[in-house]
């Protein structure tokens, strides 16, 4: 069984869809899923307005990595990135014995993937969550650190003590914890025993209730949105259940903005219903990275360029074999408040 997984936030490199303009039909694919999007990023003017940002063509080529850093620039980037580089592996689809997942934003990607979302409904939700997301984030002085190592319970104790929220649990090891500037810098000064506190290039507390105002927005969004029943076990990073009903997908993905990511409970997940190869698609190198120590013996592929494709396709053709993957899953569960 093959694990196909999507990036979040922060995968993103300056020029990444340049080496995928080459290949016939992706690049096909990449024009119109920028012309879907539209012109997003832009600097704030004088008077108050936006400045015209650019396409994603544009991004994805030309624009450097201050640039692209821009939450509204970067998710709807990474987005795009791996619809294209899914649709260079299968023209016509995933199938086969796969089971996806998407971290953060990447939940959209794997939506889109599995038939929940249209892929042009899943870039126009990016679009306006990287927007919403963003607004929220310059409201307040806020952001994320990296907390590596020290034992479970302590990091939570600090994590705590300092009124943070821990947004992103991705791993044994790793927990991201996210608030104000002030509560940061707390947590840096009283670090948890045996743990480092790394901070992180974000531009705010992402996964928390500072995100509110972008899961509001994206509330108003969603009863006009199409969805379909995955056609494919999809997993959600809220908790790592499967989710069969394309609303509760929906729902989730908007509740997911203001609430912490479990990967660990996908990963959980993953290696229970016994997956045997994971494949990260492009921007690669996250989430590929995570797998080595929460899913050993599990053959791993970062697809990180069109070089890549080969190797990809071999794995396909290894682990993807058709089979009844869904009974392998917990039963699908109610969506969250």
């Amino acid at each position: 069984m093959l694990a196909l997984v999507c990036p979040g936030q922060g995968s993103q490199a300056p020029g990444m869809l340049a080496p995928w303009l080459e290949l016939p039909g992706v690049a096909d694919r990449l024009r119109w899923a920028s012309a879907v999007v539209g012109r997003v990023g832009g600097d704030q003017e004088d008077d108050g307005h936006l400045a015209p940002g650019a396409d994603l063509l544009t991004h994805g080529t030309t624009s450097d990595a201050d640039t692209i850093r821009d939450t509204a620039v970067a998710q709807p980037l990474i987005v795009a990135a791996g619809l294209a580089a899914a649709a260079a592996l299968w023209p016509d689809g995933v199938t086969g014995d796969v089971v996806l997942a998407g971290h953060s934003v990447g939940e959209l990607t794997a939506a889109a993937l599995a038939g929940a979302l249209t892929p042009e409904a899943a870039l126009v939700l990016v679009r306006e969550r990287g927007r919403a997301m963003a607004s929220a984030a310059a409201t307040t002085s806020t952001g994320m650190s990296a907390v590596v190592g020290g034992k479970p319970d302590e990091v939570a104790a600090a994590i705590a003590a300092a009124g943070l929220t821990a947004a992103n649990h991705n791993a044994a090891g790793q927990v991201v914890a996210a608030g104000t500037a002030e509560q940061l810098a707390a947590l840096a000064a009283a670090p948890p025993p045996r743990a480092r506190v790394i901070p992180l290039q974000v531009a705010g507390a992402f996964h928390t209730e500072h995100m509110a105002p972008a899961r509001e927005q994206l509330a108003l969004l969603a009863p006009g949105v199409p969805t379909a029943d995955p056609a494919l076990p999809l997993l959600s990073n809220a908790d790592g259940a499967v989710v069969s009903n394309g609303r509760e997908v929906l729902a989730r993905i908007v509740t997911q903005v203001a609430n912490p990511v479990r990967w660990d409970l996908c990963s959980d997940a993953l290696s229970a219903a016994g997956v045997t190869a994971l494949l990260e698609l492009s921007p690669a190198g996250t989430l590929a990275g995570l797998a080595k120590r929460a899913l050993p013996g599990v053959e791993l592929l970062a697809l990180k360029g069109p070089d890549d494709l080969p190797a990809a396709r071999d794995l396909i053709a290894r682990h993807a074999v058709p089979q009844q993957t869904t009974q392998q899953f917990e039963q699908p569960r109610s969506a969250l408040a």
